[in-house]
């Protein structure tokens, strides 16, 4: 058989991938990174204090690390098993200068990195990440000036209550570093509070919603969109060399906003179908309110396991201190079109409460009515550029757990990539025996009844995508490793090198990769972060989040490709990364060792199946049984070939010694 270390070009056929011979393709990979969502120089990891007031003058060339050390990072990838890797950019890092000022040296850093990857066999795509909007309202993605540009004053966004941010929430005289003033995982209530949800609203909605509310002449949404596409095409043109490019990723996670919710009731629980969110539940009205400087109480509502479900859990008074959000001069765009005004002299409010509803006597849809037009125009910018691209889709991630359905509309070449994540373990960062479904709010008792909810779930979003005709690939799902209380690190540090310290983190991983294999879906984990640190006011550089695979803090020896990788015999398994025929089923039990796949082998496809069989689960080599199969190595010594002798149904099975 031959040999080669060329990466096929890949295809869409129909809802699964397909190299150039027609082999079936499983895209596996893991996100890099999450300490992409922040500069380089300076360092603002958000451990660290800013005002944000050198936002013009960042760069995030390294980011996910230097172009010297990627060669021993892609090395460690591929010698897990990966063959793709979801690349993490942000709007931030190319037009942070302002307007139009593209950065042109890490766009030139940003090929470089694609460059390599394809030098070690690694597919990339790039995702177009965001968090909440930017880091000035407690995430990462869109550049500060586009808060201007809406009206807003960016140092204003935490003194008024408009977001929750790490660096200003944070005592930094308190030597304690988990605070209850920023709690794990708080960061995505700010898609409800006031700066996020206005910025959302306007750049999906502003048409809609505020039609005489003009930026150089230009609706408030085109002129977001337009700047937000202009530099997605700058950073497709950058990269549109690198053949082992397969597409973008629009828009991580997208929001809805404001749009399709009641004007002054408070989403608490699930209402038309839209999730409550943990922290403070603003209404629309409450947001705007504060905004103009006004105080409001809102209910902060957090997660109850004994009731499986979001309860409330006290009232917070926010903008106690009056400051307006609005730069002077500025006034509220929806209050000028009409959605509410201040009561005068000490009255309530007055407002419309289907604002942001009914449309001419149409219900909005957000998905349908604004997010898919988006997706097309964004899948038009990067086809235009190359027309083989795939574009990852996502919907608001809240949206896509109650509702994985596809809309209609979706541009030429789409790839499902809807986020997938066991809320319960990510929130809490604690593997439970017991569970809970999001979505149907059914118990799950132990690993077998985890693994049939996680199979539901995930078989869910490979559904809609084969009523869509499209392929699956989960775009993000992972654990925290720094559950139990850092247990795991603690008992590193004391020297245990033994993989029970991984135990639990393995035991969930596992469950995971099941359920992709269950519903054939490609998947990236998240994440990879090289500047990943055991220290809980680091984790991944990003708002104390610790899902990085690869901590140098387990690199005990650099020579040795997978020191400083935690919990492998979670997620380094055995795959069928092609397959010369159309995949039956895919299964491995982690226990015994054993994997098997069937498939319908194909002899017009000229081309064998590739393998991927792992030292780490078979560290005595293995044992094949593939009846009427023929067996070869590869290039990698990790891959083995099994080429069919005939058409029809087959089998290879994978045992250790």
């Amino acid at each position: 058989m031959k040999k080669s270390n060329e990466l096929p070009k890949i295809r869409i056929d129909g809802t699964r991938f397909a190299d150039i011979h027609g082999r079936t393709v499983i895209l596996r990979g893991v996100n890099l990174g999450g300490d992409s969502k922040v500069p380089a120089r300076p360092d603002e990891s958000t451990h660290l204090y800013t005002d944000f007031s050198r936002h013009r003058d960042v760069s995030f060339v390294g980011r996910p690390f230097p172009l010297a050390d990627a060669e021993e990072h892609f090395a460690r990838l591929r010698a897990w098993g990966f063959n793709v890797i979801r690349l993490i950019v942000t709007w931030e890092a190319i037009e942070h200068a302002g307007p139009g000022e593209y950065d042109r040296e890490y766009l030139g850093y940003l090929a470089g990195i694609c460059r390599m990857a394809g030098q070690s066999g690694l597919y990339v795509f790039i995702d177009f990440h965001q968090d909440v909007w930017s880091r000035m309202t407690g995430g990462d993605g869109a550049p500060c000036w586009t808060f201007g540009a809406a009206g807003l004053d960016y140092r204003s966004i935490s003194a008024s209550g408009a977001a929750l941010v790490m660096q200003h929430a944070r005592d930094f005289t308190d030597p304690n570093p988990l605070q209850k003033s920023y709690p794990p995982m708080c960061w995505s209530s700010n898609y409800r509070y006031p700066a996020c949800a206005i910025m959302f609203t306007l750049f999906f909605g502003g048409m809609t919603f505020t039609p005489e509310f003009t930026v150089d002449g230009s609706n408030i949404q085109d002129y977001l969109q337009n700047r937000y596409l202009g530099a997605l095409r700058a950073t497709a043109e950058a990269v549109s060399g690198c053949g082992n490019v397969i597409g973008f990723d629009p828009m991580n996670e997208p929001s809805r906003g404001w749009i399709g919710l009641p004007f002054s009731t408070r989403i608490t629980e699930n209402r038309d179908g839209i999730q409550p969110v943990p922290g403070l539940a603003f209404s629309p009205l409450d947001a705007l309110m504060a905004a103009r400087g006004i105080p409001v109480d809102v209910p902060r509502i957090g997660i109850s396991l004994l009731r499986g479900r979001l309860v409330g859990k006290e009232t917070v008074r926010v903008n106690a201190g009056r400051m307006p959000l609005w730069l002077a001069g500025m006034s509220d765009p929806f209050e000028e079109a009409g959605a509410w005004s201040p009561g005068a002299g000490g009255a309530p409010p007055r407002f419309n409460e289907d604002f942001f509803r009914p449309v001419n006597g149409r219900p909005v849809d957000f998905t349908r009515d604004h997010l898919a037009p988006f997706l097309a125009r964004a899948g038009r910018t990067v086809r235009n550029v190359n027309p083989d691209w795939f574009v990852f889709v996502e919907k608001d991630a809240a949206d896509a757990m109650l509702d994985p359905s596809l809309p209609q509309g979706l541009p030429e070449q789409s790839v499902n990539a809807t986020h997938w994540y066991d809320g319960v373990t990510l929130v809490f960062k604690r593997f439970f025996p017991v569970n809970i479904d999001a979505a149907s709010k059914k118990i799950a008792i132990g690993a077998k009844g985890i693994q049939n909810m996680y199979n539901r779930q995930i078989g869910a979003i490979a559904a809609a995508s084969k009523n869509a005709g499209i392929p699956c690939l989960i775009g993000e799902f992972g654990i925290p490793f720094d559950m139990h209380g850092r247990r795991a690190y603690r008992k590193y540090r004391r020297g245990i090198r033994a993989d029970r310290i991984w135990k639990r983190h393995v035991v969930a991983l596992d469950l995971m990769y099941n359920a992709m294999d269950a519903a054939l879906a490609g998947s990236t984990q998240w994440n990879y972060s090289a500047g990943n640190s055991n220290d809980p006011r680091i984790g991944d550089r990003w708002n104390q989040e610790d899902l990085s695979v690869f901590s140098r803090d387990q690199q005990d020896d650099p020579d040795d490709v997978n020191s400083g990788g935690r919990a492998l015999a979670g997620f380094v398994r055995p795959y069928a990364r092609r397959v010369q025929g159309k995949i039956i089923s895919v299964r491995f039990a982690r226990k015994t060792g054993t994997f098997a796949l069937e498939f319908i082998a194909d002899l017009s496809i000229k081309a064998p199946t590739e393998i991927f069989i792992p030292d780490i689960q078979y560290p005595a080599g293995f044992l094949v049984d593939a009846p009427g199969i023929k067996t070869g190595p590869a290039h990698d010594p990790q891959v083995v070939l099994f080429e069919a002798e005939k058409d029809g149904r087959a089998t290879i099975t994978i045992r250790p010694k």
